[in-house]
Order: C-alpha cells, then sequence, then structure tokens
C-alpha cells in the first residue's frame, strides 16, 4: 500500500488486505506457533535468510506482522517489528547498537519506569546511561563520549506532557554521527512523526494510544532506513560479519532493512520478547479508531488544562497546549495536530493532598496506564516514579505534589466535574 495515502486511510488499511485462503476481510488472528515449510530447500533457505517466510512465531506471524507494518506505514518508516512491551521495544532497540562499555545519552524526562530501566537494569548487560537535560543542547553534547551508541528520548514526555524539541535533537544525532531513538508512545505517529524530524528508530508502547483500550500490552520498534551503520566501527553487530549467519553482514546485504531483519533474525530469536498475535488483533483493531481518538483526546485535555490552570485550588498545570506553556511554541512545528492528552497539575496541599485526590475520584481510573478512552488518573511520586530520588522525580517531572492525569474520550463536562468534587474533598 502505497505509504502516500492519508493517515486516516493506512490506519485502516496498511498491513491488511484479503487472505488468500479465505477472502477474510479483516486480518485473521494466525494462533500457530509454527508453519509448513513446503520442502526442505524452502526450509534452508529461510533459516538463511534467502527468503521470506513464516518459520516460527517466536520470530514472525501473519497477525504480528501485519500489525508492525501498519505501524511503519504510519510512523512512515522502512520496517518494523512487534515485541511483547515497550519496555521490550526499548531494549530491542537497544541491543544491536549497544556493547558492553557502551553508553546511550537519554533525556531525564522520561516515564519512571524507563529511568530505572535505562540507569539500573541495563548495566548488567555491561552498558549506561547519562542522562541530560534535553533542553540543554550543549549538555546533552557535552556528554557524549567515544563510547555512545545512541541518544534516547520521548517525543511527549511522560509525566509532564513536555514536548522535546526534535528537529534540534535529531540535528545534534546527525552531527554526532549517533542514530535518535525517539519513544513515541504518548504522542502516536497521529500527532507526532519522529523519523520527520531526524530519529532513526521509533519505539512505542502498543500498550497506549495505538491499542487504546487497556487491554493487551505490546511493543513495536520501526526504522527509518536512513541512518549507515557502515560509516564508522560503532556498529558491528550491523556492519560486520555475524557468525550465526555463516558471515551475513547485515547492513552489506540488507542496506536500509538492515536494523529491521537483524531483530528479527537475532533479537527475537535469542531474547524471544515476542508479541502474541491476539494481542496484535487487538492493536490492529485499536488502530483503526487512532486518528479519532486522538483528536477527542486532546480536545478534552485543552479544555480540562484550561480549567485546572484557572482554579484557585492548583498551583501549576504542565500541558503543553497552554499558551502559558514554555513548550507551546513547539507544538506547531513537532506536533502541530495537538499536545497530547498527558500532563500533571500540582496542587495546593502537596503530598496528602494528592493522596486524597485520587481516592476521591468516581470516573477517573486510578490505574498505572495511560492512552486508555478512559480518563485515568495517578500519583506518581507514589508509584510510577516512586523508586527515584527526590532530585530525579523533580528532573523527570514527578514532584511530590504533582497529579498526572491522561483525559479520556468521555464527555468533558463529567471529567471536569469529577476532578471538582474531588480537589474539593482533597483541598477544600
Amino acid at each position: 500500500m502505497s505509504d502516500k495515502m492519508g493517515f486516516e486511510t493506512l490506519q485502516i488499511h496498511a498491513g491488511n488486505n484479503p487472505d488468500p485462503a479465505t477472502g477474510a476481510r479483516q486480518v485473521p488472528i494466525y494462533q500457530t506457533t509454527a508453519f509448513v515449510f513446503r520442502d526442505a530447500d524452502h526450509a534452508a533457505a529461510l533459516f538463511n535468510l534467502q527468503e521470506v517466510g513464516w518459520i516460527y512465531s517466536r520470530l514472525t506471524n501473519p497477525t504480528v506482522a501485519a500489525l508492525a507494518e501498519r505501524i511503519t506505514a504510519l510512523e512512515g518508516g522502512v520496517g518494523g517489528i512487534c515485541c511483547s512491551s515497550g519496555h521490550a521495544a526499548q531494549i530491542m532497540a537497544l541491543f544491536p547498537l549497544m556493547m558492553p562499555g557502551c553508553n546511550v545519552v537519554a533525556s531525564t524526562r522520561l516515564y519512571g519506569g524507563t529511568y530505572t530501566q535505562l540507569t539500573q537494569t541495563i548495566k548488567r548487560f555491561g552498558w549506561s546511561a547519562k542522562l541530560v537535560d534535553f533542553d540543554d543542547l550543549d549538555a546533552v553534547k557535552a556528554s557524549i563520549d567515544e563510547n555512545t551508541r545512541a541518544i534516547f528520548c520521548e517525543s511527549i514526555a511522560n509525566p509532564g506532557g513536555y514536548i522535546t524539541d526534535l528537529d534540534a535533537i535529531g540535528k545534534l544525532a546527525d552531527e554526532m554521527g549517533l542514530p535518535l531513538i525517539v519513544d513515541n508512545t504518548t504522542a502516536s505517529p497521529y500527532l507526532c512523526r519522529p523519523i520527520e524530524h531526524g530519529a532513526t528508530l521509533v519505539v512505542h508502547s502498543t500498550t497506549k494510544y495505538l491499542t487504546g483500550n487497556g487491554t493487551v500490552t505490546g511493543g513495536a520498534i520501526v526504522d527509518s532506513g536512513k541512518f549507515d551503520w557502515s560509516a564508522s566501527d560503532k556498529f558491528p553487530s550491523l556492519s560486520q560479519p555475524e557468525a550465526a549467519y555463516h558471515g551475513l553482514n547485515f547492513h552489506e546485504a540488507l542496506g536500509p532493512m538492515a536494523f529491521t531483519f537483524h531483530s528479527i533474525a537475532v533479537g527475537l530469536r535469542d531474547l524471544g520478547m515476542t508479541m502474541n498475535p491476539q494481542g496484535a488483533h487487538y492493536t490492529l483493531m485499536g488502530i483503526e479508531t487512532l486518528s479519532l481518538r486522538m483528536d477527542r483526546h486532546v480536545a478534552n485535555a485543552q479544555k480540562v488544562a484550561k480549567w485546572l490552570e484557572g482554579d484557585d485550588r492548583i498551583e501549576k498545570v504542565t500541558y503543553a497546549g497552554l499558551e502559558s506553556s514554555p513548550y507551546y511554541d513547539r507544538i506547531s512545528r513537532i506536533c502541530p495536530k495537538g499536545a497530547g492528552a498527558l500532563f500533571t497539575f500540582t496542587i495546593k496541599g502537596g503530598y496528602e493532598a494528592c493522596v486524597k485526590l485520587v481516592d476521591s475520584v468516581e470516573l477517573f481510573s486510578h490505574v498505572a496506564n495511560l492512552g486508555d478512552a478512559r480518563s485515568l488518573i495517578i500519583h506518581p511520586a507514589s508509584t510510577t516514579h516512586r523508586q527515584l530520588s527526590d532530585e530525579q522525580r523533580e528532573a523527570a517531572g514527578a514532584a511530590p505534589n504533582s497529579i498526572r492525569l491522561s483525559i479520556g474520550i468521555e464527555s468533558t463536562d463529567d471529567i471536569i466535574a469529577d476532578l471538582d468534587q474531588a480537589l474539593s474533598k482533597a483541598v477544600g
């Protein structure tokens, strides 16, 4: 399908052709572990990467492949893979790039789980991360050294809804000869297309806006196909012979598809972070209404944030769609269709008032998720960012008196009424 078609067309049709065996119009759920080979030569060709096809669902599955094709089309990439979660997607994005002793330079404004993954968990691989304020380009550049292999940030940062200047970061990454990895979960490809701003790889937690109904977990990685993996000796997994495939040089043999094929043939093969076909099916159905939902999410968030900003019980609202936000001028460049639906606000009364607030809501769901059709609320300092130090929480935008909202698609009046009554109980 042509990637020149409109977003609304691609979100329904990309990766979805009538099933050749049955004529089924919706993508079937291929709930199978393995696939029958035509003969011994066919099997050998598949395992040698001489022919593209189905082997084993840990590697490839038609339902999951359809989802990867659809997300790739929406992001404007050349290839993509799906995996078991957003955190799996982040590890798989780094896996072909990193070696023991290497580091990634990342934004301080990250989801708490990502913060921990980068600062603690990846140490077990011999990797490390340097966290920097990405509004300070000089500091970002100064953090890059000979062992840096990637730059990582979120397009709209969780939890505060801060919009990263991807144009500036993308330009810096290009100057330094490094791939830029952008987590586009909070924006979705409808609001932001990071590849157009210089991203090499885009990662998603498909659990969130792409699925949109809080039913399944999943992750995705989309490759722009624009990075020259052979320009230096920094990325041997992609630019040098791979022993497991008889000396195959992925970049030399597969060009723009090198990262995608490596992630399947090596990443999924050995890490096993596989997405199940049932989950892929739920996400395919969710994406069909992505643009409709995101328009509503943004419209609701704009009204709710404006109401909160005018309430005397509120100290600050971080929504980038407000003219008072220091990130307001980035919307037209980075997220021209809106600033998303995730943001925080600080309330008078501090930590205890926040706890009382989340215990008093009735319409909002108190859950550790975002991007659902339902409005969601959480207190990051005591949950998603609890493992961080006070200083790290402040840098990430998760102060003790902050509440994170993920605004759903319900009636705006009902959303505001619920916050109003909860604030009355929490603050007075």
